[in-house]
């Protein structure tokens, strides 16, 4: 639980691999999942106020070598639409005739297989919706990615260290699988095979591929993570930060019906109105987190498991932290 002040309640309960004794930790690194896109979407604010683009640039502009070779349906998409996942693109995060592995056995650094990826994706023409209509598609953030590297020539993930973590004091984020193969030193991730926890050990293959990461690929403590959702209630009260304020409350509301840069945004009682949420699961952990701006407060909940049990119980616990901050304000 956060504030614009600061961290308000903590804690940790559990162990790192399922069948050890070793506790987590607050200083543990977990997985972010989908929550990430908040903080890719925070990253192109962050170029926005810098003149490197604004929020009308279309993909056309952003992406100047490309746009020839894209779908006529993408050129015109502006950068506000494409994190309101307007763009037309498929909820299917694979290219046509790709897979998984296939994904992560393209050549060279993270940043030349995302501009591979690009390529791809934005070459099919929209299967499901048209360009204006929403669809959730992790496509959205992987070409969100692109455009800041691009404008800055930069990778994503040294973008994400530079202008977010660093500024930020998160010191425990880093991206993909947490912890090192054969050490127990980072919670593992796991699955469920009935009633069985199975532990995935970090390796080449136990996350998604870097091309989608800045859709998901985010790892870091909860008490980093809160720093995050701190930074947007302090730009909710007019306070200075890593965004003007207006630029924060420009992030907190959808262009177009209730999905814009990063953030589900819908109304409870308990939030004096207005709330925002988003869930992120690579489908082996699992993290929510909603704010409050009107009530001044976050809730971050997450857990090294996937699956529907895992959802149900940080849905549980993300609720018995908002009624005990109500309760006691």
């Amino acid at each position: 639980m956060v504030t614009s002040e600061g961290v308000w309640a903590q804690g940790a309960a559990g162990v790192r691999k399922y069948g050890t004794d070793t506790p987590v930790t607050l200083d543990d690194a977990f997985h972010l999942g989908s929550d990430t896109k908040a903080m890719t979407a925070t990253l192109l604010a962050q170029l926005v106020e810098r003149g490197r683009l604004s929020w009308n640039t279309t993909l056309a502009e952003a992406l100047p070598e490309l746009a020839s070779k894209m779908d006529p349906a993408y050129r015109g998409v502006t950068l506000e639409r494409l994190l309101a996942h307007r763009a037309g693109f498929t909820d299917d995060s694979w290219p046509e005739g790709e897979t998984f592995e296939s994904m992560h056995r393209l050549p060279g650094p993270p940043r030349a297989q995302r501009w591979a990826y690009a390529q791809m994706i934005l070459h099919e023409a929209p299967t499901k919706v048209h360009p204006g209509e929403f669809l959730y598609s992790n496509r959205s953030y992987a070409i969100a990615g692109v455009i800041a590297e691009q404008a800055d020539n930069v990778p994503w993930e040294d973008l994400m260290r530079r202008w977010l973590f660093r500024p930020l004091g998160m010191t425990t984020c880093g991206f993909g699988a947490m912890g090192t193969p054969g050490k127990i030193d980072e919670p593992r991730q796991h699955t469920l095979s009935g009633r069985t926890h199975v532990p995935i050990e970090p390796g080449p293959l136990s996350d998604n591929p870097a091309v989608i990461a800045p859709a998901g690929l985010v790892h870091c403590s909860v008490l980093d993570w809160a720093k995050f959702l701190r930074a947007h209630l302090r730009g909710e009260q007019g306070l200075p930060g890593i965004l003007k304020p207006e630029t924060f409350k420009k992030l907190h509301t959808a262009p177009s019906g209730d999905y814009g840069f990063g953030w589900l945004i819908t109304s409870r009682p308990w939030a004096g109105g207005r709330a925002l949420t988003h869930a992120g699961s690579n489908t082996q952990n699992f993290a929510v987190a909603w704010m409050a701006p009107l009530r001044d407060f976050a809730v971050v909940v997450t857990t090294n498991q996937g699956g529907d049990e895992a959802f149900k119980g940080c849905d549980a616990v993300a609720g018995a932290l908002i009624l005990l901050y109500n309760d006691r304000r």
